[in-house]
């Protein structure tokens, strides 16, 4: 007997003739690696260690009423551990998990596709990008990107300088824009937060439009840049309204990410978190060696949204999670 649900849950969230589309895009991505002899690889997704960041909700797998593990909320650190090895130029794609993230944008299990570039600057990374989007959807984005600094993106839309406002500065600039009143937030979720509710939504829509330029603070497993050690060798890229990828020039260098580890387990244990197990196997690739390289996520169901002009995840999944 099945339990009492409405009579059409059954059916998946997509349309039929979506999920057509969606594989033919599946399938552009692919050969866009193929013709680059890009090595396609898959990594475990459940793993004994987990992201440390505060910003991710890692989710834990119970058996038998004993933790097991924990689902990757990207397959960064074990890709890693291949570059180190000798892999050469690779990509994944595939399932990734992030606990109470769940709307018209978000899903607590989506695709991300990652890739890495032996040799590649953040420069470099960010051609690729553009290259693959022309690849998979020439008709949308056939105008030459736009890239701005983070401090012109919240100069230009959110009028205050990222990099010298206070706290106090930042809660009043948002209140200043939305009229909403926030509950007390550290530095970081401020500019987090003015980024998402007040830049992105201004960022033009009718091409791919490349911020760069990060907070040395936000920079998580990027380099930081040897020019101006405030800012990091980060990127996101924007389209269509919506955040698209994250990469890096990516940090080589195991003192110093062992450091930052160290120094978010802290942060966690600041803000009432659980301290989660650090992955040692990445710490022990990165001291044997990891080259040069540059790497990027792209969030396959966002691109899928933007290729059949969707305005919801669930309108590019076979099942979103209220149907899983």
């Amino acid at each position: 007997m099945t339990q009492d649900i409405p009579t059409d849950k059954w059916r998946p969230s997509a349309a039929i003739s979506v999920l057509r589309q969606r594989a033919e895009i599946l399938q552009r991505l692919r050969s866009y690696f193929a013709e680059r002899q890009v090595l396609e690889v898959e990594t475990p997704a459940l793993s004994h260690a987990a992201s440390s960041e505060v910003h991710l909700q890692t989710m834990q797998v119970h058996a038998n009423g004993m933790l097991s593990g924990y689902l990757h909320t990207s397959p960064e650190l074990a890709m890693k551990r291949l570059l180190a090895a000798g892999s050469g130029d690779i990509y994944q794609m595939c399932k990734v998990f992030r606990a109470g993230e769940q709307g018209k944008r978000h899903n607590p299990e989506f695709t991300l596709l990652e890739w890495y570039r032996v040799g590649y600057d953040m420069q470099a990374m960010m051609h690729d990008v553009a290259g693959l989007c022309v690849h998979v959807l020439p008709a949308l984005f056939n105008t030459p990107p736009l890239t701005l600094s983070y401090r012109e993106a919240f100069l230009d839309y959110a009028q205050i300088d990222p990099f010298i406002a206070t706290t106090a500065q930042l809660a009043e600039a948002y209140v200043e824009h939305t009229q909403e009143h926030v509950t007390d937030l550290e530095r970081d979720a401020w500019l987090d937060l003015i980024q998402s509710v007040i830049v992105q939504p201004c960022l033009p829509r009718d091409r791919l439009v490349f911020i760069t330029g990060f907070p040395a603070a936000q920079a998580s497993l990027a380099k930081l840049d040897a020019s101006d050690p405030q800012l990091a060798c980060r990127f996101e890229v924007f389209a269509g309204g919506l955040e698209l990828a994250n990469g890096f020039e990516e940090l080589t260098d195991a003192r110093e990410q062992q450091q930052r580890i160290t120094a978010e387990q802290a942060r966690r244990a600041a803000m009432g978190l659980a301290r989660l197990p650090v992955d040692q196997h990445f710490l022990a690739a990165l001291q044997a060696g990891l080259p040069a390289c540059s790497g990027v996520a792209v969030g396959v169901d966002r691109l899928v949204m933007l290729g059949t002009g969707q305005t919801e995840i669930s309108g590019v999944l076979s099942f979103e999670f209220d149907r899983a």
